[in-house]
């Protein structure tokens, strides 16, 4: 079966999200565009991926639980969990890892925690876009041996990614690598290439996605599909 993924995607939680980009909102938007399985990545924490799982549940689309951590070289990865309580494992640990920063909502972004209906049930204090204290290699290690998926982000941007801030992209055992332009303009040797919307506001998202050819609907369909490159770009 074909499914169309959207495997990036911020909500209010993240500091650079819109407040209106609830995880609630999110499912719904992915559902009415179309999209078959799509995840929650906010940065460097996982607070509001109960709400986002209540969420697909009740529309009726597939979730898949992630985060987009800032390494220690301040290089964006996606590690994308099958499970709401792995997902919500390894946030809390990434949280444990980032700097004793307090946010400034006026500086930097309001980042709010929501209930599936949309109601605010906390504003976290910490600064969630700081680098946590984890290198590169070792968090694509971690992520696997979690039996996550490890998917460096955007890789052919200018900032945040592993080809500006290493000049190259080291030879790791990645499920996939994110890039923006189709075909990449950086080297992906023969590593299995999506795309993702990296929402942070609601018209965001389903901006960019991709195709996966699988035998299932769920995580490990999606796990099949990049372990042998079964992807497209065009609907």
């Amino acid at each position: 079966m074909r499914l169309c993924i959207d495997l990036h995607n911020h909500s209010c939680l993240s500091p650079c999200g819109s407040d209106l980009l609830l995880p609630s909102v999110l499912a719904m938007e992915a559902a009415d565009k179309g999209i078959d399985m799509v995840a929650l990545t906010d940065h460097n924490s996982a607070r509001n991926l109960t709400a986002f799982a209540e969420a697909c549940e009740i529309i009726g689309i597939v979730g898949v639980f992630g985060i987009e951590v800032t390494t220690l070289e301040e290089i964006h990865v996606l590690a994308l969990f099958e499970t709401l309580a792995q997902g919500l494992a390894f946030g809390t640990w990434i949280e444990s890892l980032l700097p004793p920063i307090k946010n400034t909502p006026r500086f930097f972004g309001d980042q709010y925690v929501c209930d599936v209906a949309g109601n605010r049930i906390d504003e976290i204090d910490l600064f969630l876009y700081g680098p946590a204290d984890v290198a590169y290699d070792d968090l694509i290690e971690i992520i696997i041996a979690q039996d996550g998926l490890a998917i460096p982000a955007h890789i052919d941007r200018p900032a945040n990614s592993v080809t500006a801030h290493l000049g190259f992209l080291p030879r790791l055992s990645y499920s996939a690598v994110e890039s923006i332009v189709i075909p990449p303009v950086v080297e992906t040797f023969d590593y299995t290439v999506i795309q993702g919307s990296d929402a942070h506001y609601l018209e965001h998202v389903g901006r960019r996605r991709c195709f996966v050819e699988s035998t299932q609907s769920n995580f490990a369909g999606l796990r099949e599909a990049l372990l042998h490159n079964t992807i497209s770009f065009m609907a």
